[in-house]
């Protein structure tokens, strides 16, 4: 997923600890030095003895603390860990009599902890009052460093997609995976271990997709070699996925499309362990929504108008300004007083307010932050302008909403493009121009809008959360049956 740079990012890193460390703790002389080392390191056999003995990583695990810092701060989103920061490492969170699952993410963008979020609420639907989750970012909370920096190193790369195309596709590579399994195994193994021993779950699920390997080794361990607990993958991509989504050894691998369904199975993932369910999305989306006119007033929007929405995401990043602009002008064009605008800029205060300071004649354009009826916002649009990030387009399918989509991060998100063209409910541009041009034309023909937004539904998947959620409680159940 986006945090797949992450194995470029550790070896500046381990580079850049290594020459701050040496002139205070020269290695030993017969430590190997990078060059003559580098053909061990990626020896499947023999790279973790390698790496034990690299002299880089020797003076990383000096200067990293010792010491394994929970995290203090409650999150509004999330899991409180607070109360494990005292919590010694044999102890386990208390469950009053509740399966345990424990979701493992990765808060590289906000798409992980929504899923994670939405399964969460399916689990409590079906069974309520029967589970403990916990949602918990392993590698911030329970990594060490470069590992722990993860989040930041994902918010930097995303806004430059030279650096993020080189980064995905090179920690795509064999070479790459395993120099971050190995780091990451030797740096990050004792906090993950805290982690799973603190939350004693009877059901692991990952959401993230370096969030398989070192966990199934230790509950293999923690079993005296036999996992006892069940281990399901749910993968958030929509139209591609990295490789090191799909571990052999997960009992269940949960894909949202046939695009990723067959990059499972060249990974070698057995058919019986593939269950394509979708995407899971936000419990607003899985009920039906009120009527327009009661949304309409709800939202001091009118009923009558076409409707264009314009998504920022979370962090208001990308063109939007730009597109609001163009479309607003076009539309105004075309047909004016006959369309209005929902322009959504997340946490940019500074991009609201310079809409909100702008006058747009001929069309109505509301401003907003971050909002959270999305849902029904999209129940009011006719169409919808976004990046392709997955979450949002398997929203969007739900509600039928026609997507035109205006950017995308190289590697991650370019396999959900050809998911909305090639599925004839949407299109792409880059340009603000093209884009504005597409959605006129889209208002302007009910018939298309109409037919493209038939093929968006017959692309969603609305019970995709809770087809998820009853899986793992039939996998609960039958760890149940076999441990009695």
């Amino acid at each position: 997923s986006e945090v797949m740079s992450s194995a470029v990012v550790t070896i500046a890193l381990l580079a850049s600890a290594w020459s701050r460390r040496q002139p205070r703790a020269p290695p030993p002389a017969d430590a190997p030095c990078l060059p003559s080392s580098i053909p061990a390191l990626f020896n499947p056999d023999n790279s973790a003895d390698a790496f034990r003995r690299w002299a880089p990583l020797r003076a990383l695990r000096h200067t990293a603390s010792e010491k394994q810092e929970a995290v203090l701060m409650d999150r509004t989103t999330g899991p409180r860990l607070s109360q494990l920061a005292s919590t010694p490492a044999s102890a386990s969170v208390p469950s009053h009599g509740r399966k345990r699952v424990l979701i493992l993410i990765s808060d590289t963008g906000g798409g992980h902890r929504a899923s994670a979020q939405a399964l969460d609420a399916a689990l409590d639907t079906l069974r309520p009052s029967s589970f403990d989750v916990s949602i918990v970012d392993i590698w911030t909370d329970y990594g060490r460093w470069p590992h722990n920096q993860f989040v930041k190193g994902y918010a930097g790369a995303a806004k430059r997609q030279w650096i993020w195309r080189a980064m995905y596709y090179a920690s795509a590579t064999p070479p790459s995976i395993q120099f971050l399994k190995v780091t990451a195994k030797l740096t990050c193994s004792k906090g993950f271990e805290k982690c799973i021993r603190q939350h004693d779950p009877d059901m692991v699920v990952s959401m993230h997709p370096l969030c398989q390997d070192i966990p199934l080794e230790i509950l293999t361990k923690m079993g005296d070699g036999v996992r006892r607990v069940p281990f399901a993958t749910v993968v958030t991509d929509l139209g591609g996925a990295h490789p090191t989504w799909f571990h052999k050894d997960v009992d269940a691998c949960f894909v949202p499309s046939n695009a990723v369904r067959k990059l499972a199975e060249k990974k070698g993932l057995a058919g019986s362990k593939l269950r394509q369910r979708g995407l899971p999305v936000r419990p607003d989306f899985w009920k039906a929504p009120a009527s327009r006119e009661e949304l309409a007033q709800e939202l001091g929007l009118s009923a009558s108008r076409k409707t264009v929405l314009v998504v920022g995401g979370g962090d208001g990043v990308g063109s939007l300004e730009q597109i609001v602009d163009a479309t607003a002008a076009k539309v105004s064009q075309a047909c004016p007083d006959e369309a209005q605008i929902v322009a959504v800029c997340g946490k940019n205060a500074e991009l609201r307010q310079r809409l909100e300071d702008k006058q747009y004649p001929g069309v109505n354009v509301q401003v907003k932050g971050f909002v959270q009826r999305m849902s029904d916002y999209m129940e009011m649009a006719d169409c919808i302008v976004t990046k392709a990030g997955p979450g949002t387009i398997a929203e969007a399918c739900i509600r039928g909403v026609p997507i035109m989509l205006s950017n995308f991060l190289p590697g991650q998100e370019a396999g959900n493009v050809p998911f909305v063209t090639d599925g004839g409910f949407g299109a792409y541009s880059p340009k603000p121009r093209a884009i504005a041009s597409k959605v006129t034309s889209w208002l302007q023909d009910p018939g298309q809008l109409e037919e493209m937004s038939t093929r968006a539904r017959e692309a969603a998947s609305p019970a995709a959360a809770v087809d998820i959620a009853s899986d793992i409680c039939e996998m609960i159940d039958v760890a149940d049956s076999d441990a009695k």
